[in-house]
């Protein structure tokens, strides 16, 4: 069972009220959160434009096809992109709506095997190399065995893989040493498979934004959170077996700290994204799952955030709070040349701060 804490000293809330995001087969812990903040920010971004409720983005597929040989070229070996789909086109997890094919080609299922039983989805991961998952830390508490899991990816339709999809056994699992089950400090790690994936139309890496660069996002830029967790908090919520999406809004952390919200729960190691108002957010099941936003000069999607915690999903105030990623560039990049792999280019070229500081203003 994975324990997650989540409480209140700071919050006006009874412990019943905060949650963890956890696998479908476990249910919410509440405890008592610990916390620090920080007061220095080089991080900074601009008002994100977030798609209320459930409009659907109009996705345009694009084979970018060679029509002399009738069928697309082989996809280019960069990070961040998706040969299937037309840049930014894309909005269940909870108020979001089916992802096209093909949309999220990063997109991981991490699996766990029961004894008598098959393998069930448990939390999300995102490919940053041929062979190498991240994932939230949390979702391994319990369950560090790299025997009993396995990642799924380019697949669409968990209960039907399809021929474009690939399983791989994993070898190893590295959670940051720093991880903190109470607070959700450092909740990220890593999943090593087995044997390299083949990159193809349905299976990209995302590209890592590095942790030298001023991510600049603006008004118009998109940000994107994808899943197989359920698409509601209450009741006997669905748990979709096609891949979800939804559009959010970067939330800064003067709003996510408010104290009818997190009340500085908030760190710069975290990121809010969601809607202000509710009804667009990660839940149970999309733990450990990508938190995208698309960089128009380069034309390329950058792991903003891992999808760690939150109170409830899709409620007002209460947005999803997601490991920053560009803070844990540096120790990321060093497991995966210590697993053999550097990793994929960045190319943004942007300011350079000597710090990342995940603290967002407005």
């Amino acid at each position: 069972m994975l324990r997650a804490l989540l409480a209140p000293a700071l919050l006006s809330l009874g412990c019943s009220q905060l949650f963890v995001l956890q696998p479908y087969e476990t249910s919410r812990q509440r405890q008592p959160l610990t916390h620090k903040l920080c007061s220095a920010a080089s991080y900074l971004f601009t008002r994100g434009r977030v798609l209320g409720g459930r409009r659907r983005l109009s996705p345009h597929v694009t084979h970018k096809a060679s029509h002399s040989l009738g069928c697309p070229p082989a996809p280019a070996l960069e990070c961040g992109e998706r040969p299937l789909i037309d840049k930014t086109s894309g909005s269940r997890i909870v108020g979001g709506h089916d992802a096209e094919v093909g949309a999220w080609p990063w997109s991981v299922s991490l699996q766990i095997h029961h004894v008598g039983a098959k393998f069930a989805h448990i939390c999300g991961g995102t490919l940053v190399s041929e062979n190498s998952v991240v994932t939230a830390g949390h979702c391994t508490t319990g369950r560090k065995d790299p025997y009993f899991w396995r990642a799924v990816l380019g697949t669409h339709n968990l209960w039907k893989h399809g021929k474009h999809a690939a399983r791989r056994s994993i070898r190893s699992i590295i959670v940051h040493p720093e991880f903190d089950r109470e607070t959700f400090e450092n909740d990220i790690a890593l999943f090593h498979l087995n044997s390299a994936v083949r990159y193809s139309y349905y299976i990209q890496p995302i590209c890592l934004p590095s942790a030298h660069l001023y991510l600049y996002i603006g008004q118009e830029t998109e940000c994107f959170i994808s899943g197989w967790g359920r698409i509601a908090e209450k009741g006997k919520s669905k748990t979709p077996s096609v891949l979800q999406e939804a559009q959010v809004e970067i939330i800064p952390h003067s709003a996510c700290n408010n104290s009818d919200a997190y009340g500085g729960m908030i760190n710069n190691n975290m990121i809010c994204a969601g809607s202000p108002l509710g009804g667009i957010d990660s839940c149970q099941g999309d733990s450990g799952g990508p938190l995208v936003c698309y960089h128009p000069g380069d034309n390329k999607f950058y792991l903003l955030g891992v999808t760690s915690f939150g109170y409830g999903c899709g409620r007002q105030n209460y947005p999803g709070v997601y490991v920053c990623v560009p803070h844990y560039r540096r120790w990321i990049s060093s497991q995966l040349l210590l697993n053999g792999k550097a990793g994929n280019p960045v190319s943004i070229t942007l300011m350079i701060f000597l710090t990342v500081r995940c603290i967002v203003f407005m």
